[in-house]
């Protein structure tokens, strides 16, 4: 596994873990992933991954993490969560 993929695993579950604390009414939770969450995305600044990944990486940072928790947030932290997720494990042999 590379460094890349499992910066891009670790984004993911913090994702993951927005969207189930949103879901439960944890917003104090979802604030701290959200917070883990920009760590993990300026750690990727210096990879180049494909090019639809840069795109949910480039929407991530730029707009959905900057929005406040609710649950149109947790539905799209939990569709980039599944997106990036199955790019790192096919990438994992590679």
């Amino acid at each position: 596994m590379t460094e890349e993929n499992l910066l891009i695993g670790s984004l993911s579950s913090d994702l993951f873990r927005i969207a189930s604390s949103t879901y439960r009414g944890s917003m104090v939770a979802a604030d701290r992933f959200n917070i883990e969450s920009k760590k993990w995305l300026l750690s990727l600044k210096k990879y180049k991954p494909k090019h639809y990944i840069s795109k949910i990486l480039h929407d991530l940072e730029n707009n959905l993490l900057d929005q406040k928790n609710d649950l149109e947030k947790a539905e799209k932290c939990l569709m980039y969560a599944t997106l990036l997720e199955n790019y790192a494990l096919k990438n994992i042999y590679a």
